[in-house]
């Protein structure tokens, strides 16, 4: 399972499908904000990251442009992920609470992070059609996620993306569709989807999204992936 993610993610990181934002993503490295003269961008696809054997997988929007578009991790680098990893470190979900680079000894314990789309976006708006050119590359990591019980979806798009991939996948998806809220459930097929508020500056900032929402958001996840790995057991 381990390998078989490991390649995917190699897969991942080489996709040039996009054009427009194949040129984005390159552009932003080349020509950064002061702060971040010096540094090698990564500048390519973002790969999924966390424990292959993963209970709860965090679904986000996309890599920030001087995040993880810089770093080549998942939520690292900007305040979106001083914010989520120091949460997922009160969960004890992760070994430490911050994420500055791919190299600082950051690893997650039963924790999965990913996105719908893994190129950073001009004004983080995906357009649709690269949306559903990135699609498959989550519905293949989910599969290789075997142990995935319990689908944290990081604002609206997130949910909404998580449903797609999952009905795509062949499971069935209640009907009418669940709305995205933050502290939302649905249950689709065998995973148990879970809402919270992105942990962009726009909600943290604003106090739309508190500590204690966040960490309640996580208390829940594990809750309930404790609760699906007792029944599958």
């Amino acid at each position: 399972m381990a390998d078989a993610l490991a390649a995917l993610e190699r897969e991942v990181a080489s996709c040039r499908a996009c054009p427009r934002l194949v040129e984005w993503r390159e552009a932003v490295a080349a020509d950064p904000p002061k702060r971040f003269r010096g540094e090698d961008y990564w500048a390519r696809p973002v790969p999924g990251f966390g424990d292959p054997r993963a209970r709860i997988v965090l679904i986000g929007l996309a890599p920030a442009a001087h995040g993880a578009n810089r770093t080549g991790r998942m939520f690292t680098g900007d305040r979106s992920g001083d914010w989520l990893y120091a949460a997922l470190h009160r969960a004890g979900l992760a070994n430490q609470p911050t994420s500055v680079g791919a190299d600082d000894g950051l690893a997650l314990d039963d924790a999965w992070i990913t996105a719908p789309v893994r190129c950073a976006p001009p004004q983080n708006k995906p357009a649709t059609d690269e949306r559903d050119r990135c699609r498959p590359f989550l519905v293949r990591e989910l599969a290789l996620l075997e142990r995935a019980r319990v689908l944290v979806c990081l604002g609206g798009y997130g949910w909404a993306a998580a449903l797609t991939v999952l009905a795509e996948a062949g499971h069935e998806i209640p009907r009418p569709r669940p709305k995205f809220g933050h502290g939302a459930e649905a249950t689709a097929g065998p995973y148990r989807l879970l809402g919270c508020f992105h942990p962009s500056q726009q909600n943290t900032f604003t106090g739309r999204l508190t500590e204690p929402m966040t960490d309640e958001v996580f208390a829940r996840a594990r809750e309930l992936a404790a609760a699906e790995g007792s029944q599958s057991g």
